[in-house]
């Protein structure tokens, strides 16, 4: 695909979305989540109107670092004027990330968090040991991902796909996830070859954002080279979004 062909209406509303999310369909009938900059909700932390700017922002980097982890996302003129525009996944969210008892939880489970429900009764959040999804884990380590949700994760066929990017890429460190079962692994062979074209970056993949977001991006890639592991969390910004699935 190549974006939308044609205009774009709008069919319907994802309600549990935090900024306008709407479902439309183009002229070929395929579908398409729109985000127009109109709806997008005011936030302390980020720059004004350009939450839709890192979601296409988010699936250049994605396709420049060969990741292909994020659904098409482009620019586009929509009927409540600019904003992004993704490639409807028609899939599940995963199974990779899920909420355990201890006693379920194996060796194929890297936990995340242990707590205890209402009725006292314990918890852990875990996700698989996988390899998809430790790839997701670096891509969002270097994008600076401020919500990875288990939520997020969709399977696509035999593809993992990942969706909600609005809060990326911003110049402090932000990395808020679910998925901090490989923090202060050893970076393998490939994926300090992914953070050096990440850290060799001279050209912004997609426009609209500040040049210093862009130079924190190659700075998070520096840093994760450096240090020849996976990032561990800030003591200055909460490790887990909420809710986590």
């Amino acid at each position: 695909m190549t974006g939308p062909a044609g205009r774009l209406r709008v069919v319907g509303r994802l309600v549990d979305a935090s900024n306008a999310t709407l479902l439309t369909l183009d002229e070929d009938e395929r579908r398409w989540v729109y985000k127009p900059v109109i709806g997008e909700a005011p936030l302390w932390d980020f720059p004004s109107a350009t939450l839709s700017r890192r979601e296409v922002a988010a699936y250049a980097l994605s396709e420049t670092l060969g990741f292909s982890l994020v659904p098409e996302t482009v620019w586009v003129d929509g009927p409540l004027g600019e904003g992004s525009a993704q490639a409807w996944v028609d899939g599940d969210t995963s199974d990779l990330v899920d909420l355990l008892r201890p006693e379920v939880v194996t060796a194929e489970w890297l936990p995340v968090l242990a707590a205890q429900l209402s009725d006292g009764s314990p918890i852990v959040l875990a996700h698989r040991d996988d390899a998809q999804l430790r790839r997701v884990a670096l891509f969002d380590a270097l994008l600076n991902n401020s919500d990875r949700k288990a939520g997020h994760l969709l399977v696509d066929g035999d593809r993992l796909a990942g969706i909600d990017h609005g809060v990326s890429l911003h110049v402090e460190d932000k990395l808020r996830t679910v998925l901090w079962g490989w923090a202060g692994d050893p970076l393998r062979p490939d994926e300090i070859e992914v953070a050096t074209a990440a850290a060799a970056l001279d050209v912004a993949p997609a426009p609209g954002l500040a040049d210093e977001e862009w130079e924190a991006l190659r700075d998070r890639a520096d840093s994760l080279l450096a240090n020849g592991v996976f990032p561990l969390p800030s003591e200055r910004w909460h490790r887990i979004p909420w809710p986590p699935i």
